[in-house]
């Protein structure tokens, strides 16, 4: 590939191709605006309604109507990444593989990893928050239903939950005998899907947040309702470097998101703890 055949819009949709088989936490967010969004600094209004009475029925009695309240909130685009390479000319011709193919890949991936980083962060504006909990084969299901427990407290429904989970958590499930080992290691999952316990569609990711230097985990758990995510791939193009024989690509991806309903969203606090019998 060069300058001179290089396409934006093939290579914006490869990218942001890339970028959805690799998410975890992004893809299980509300993703419905991104359509509406065209640079950072963007806002997106997310539209909703209040709550709807329900009334006892007489015959007798003439109905009482209301008028629904629209609930307005703001999604604001205002991250920004970008990535900016190049690819000397002796370099390409002796690579077996295309590196400027290569470097978008990488740069997605990049991508993808910052993006989950960021929606991660938000498990501190979750409804709830389970008791902080050492977690082994023996209690790991215990645990998820106790996430399960916390989200039907909060009147959320059952259909499209999951939790996001560090992958030590999915060792402890597989001992567990909850997972099979079969499965977890199936090439066919995507998105971090390692299988379905106590309820939860199951994500295994290394950006679950920890606190404590790294010792207490806070998995996420909940509805796609929860977050709402938006993003786009606003620029990329590749240029000729001027001081020397290298091809260049550069690409900015802009995005934002915001907890729209935390009650449908509960963090599971743990810590890792050893096996019985294993010291």
């Amino acid at each position: 590939m060069s300058v001179q055949n290089f396409i934006p819009e093939l290579w914006i949709a490869r990218i942001l191709t890339k970028l959805r088989k690799a998410y975890v936490y992004a893809a299980l967010c509300n993703r419905e605006y991104e359509g509406e969004i065209r640079q950072a600094g963007d806002t997106v209004r997310i539209g909703g309604i209040g709550p709807v009475t329900i009334r006892d029925y007489d015959p007798g009695v003439a109905l009482v109507s209301e008028e629904l309240e629209d609930e307005q909130q703001i999604l604001r685009i205002d991250q920004q990444k970008y990535y900016n390479f190049q690819v000397d000319d002796v370099d390409r011709a002796q690579a077996n593989v295309n590196l400027l193919a290569a470097g978008m890949e990488e740069a997605a991936d990049g991508l993808a990893d910052a993006v989950d980083q960021y929606i991660a962060g938000f498990y501190t504006q979750a409804g709830s928050t389970t008791q902080l909990t050492a977690v082994n084969s023996q209690n790991v299901l215990a645990f998820l239903l106790t996430l399960g427990q916390a989200l039907t407290e909060n009147n959320v429904p059952r259909v499209g939950r999951f939790a996001v989970i560090p992958p030590w958590m999915t060792t402890k499930l597989t001992l567990a005998k909850v997972l099979l080992a079969s499965e977890v290691s199936n090439d066919a999952f995507t998105n971090g899907y390692v299988g379905r316990a106590a309820g939860f569609d199951l994500y295994e990711s290394n950006n679950v947040p920890t606190t404590n230097q790294g010792t207490e985990y806070k998995v996420m758990a909940g509805t796609t309702k929860a977050i709402a995510f938006a993003e786009q791939l606003v620029k990329t193009e590749a240029y000729r470097v001027e001081s020397g024989f290298k091809d260049g690509v550069k690409g900015l991806l802009v995005y934002g998101g915001k907890v729209v309903y935390p009650d449908a969203l509960v963090v599971g606090d743990c810590t890792q703890a050893a096996e019985p019998g294993v010291q």
